[in-house]
């Protein structure tokens, strides 16, 4: 019912910025949170950052002030602006999307995931 499509992953190096985007299609409306996740290499599936339908972001503390979260509702679109980045940020990240009303940290509780992107911060 609902496909999420992921783009923008790169190669970095440590300081710059990278925006990742991410398109859902098909029953949209039963889509009321968004969020991104990323997981690392030998590491469980981590939460990033998350946005209500009416804006209101939280985000994990190792990425506050320098992520931003933002999504377009006519579009069907959120998007990860990724600032000062640093080389523990490398990972596949996802975008996720859920029928909560506000973001969770729990993978298990987000219903729709995208196809993972790479991002790679070198130094």
């Amino acid at each position: 019912q609902v496909q999420l499509v992921e783009s923008g992953e790169g190669l970095v190096q440590a300081g710059g910025s990278l925006r990742l985007s991410c398109a859902a299609s098909g029953y949209t409306f039963i889509l009321p949170t968004m969020g991104w996740f990323r997981q690392a290499p030998g590491k469980e599936r981590e939460f990033v950052a998350g946005i209500t339908r009416n804006g209101g972001t939280l985000y994990t503390d190792s990425v506050q002030g320098r992520f931003i979260i933002s999504r377009d509702n006519a579009k069907n679109t959120v998007t990860l602006q990724m600032n000062n980045l640093k080389p523990e940020d490398t990972a596949v990240y996802y975008c996720a999307a859920g029928a909560g009303a506000f973001p969770s940290k729990t993978p298990s509780q987000w219903a729709y995931w995208g196809q993972g992107t790479q991002v790679t911060v070198s130094s």
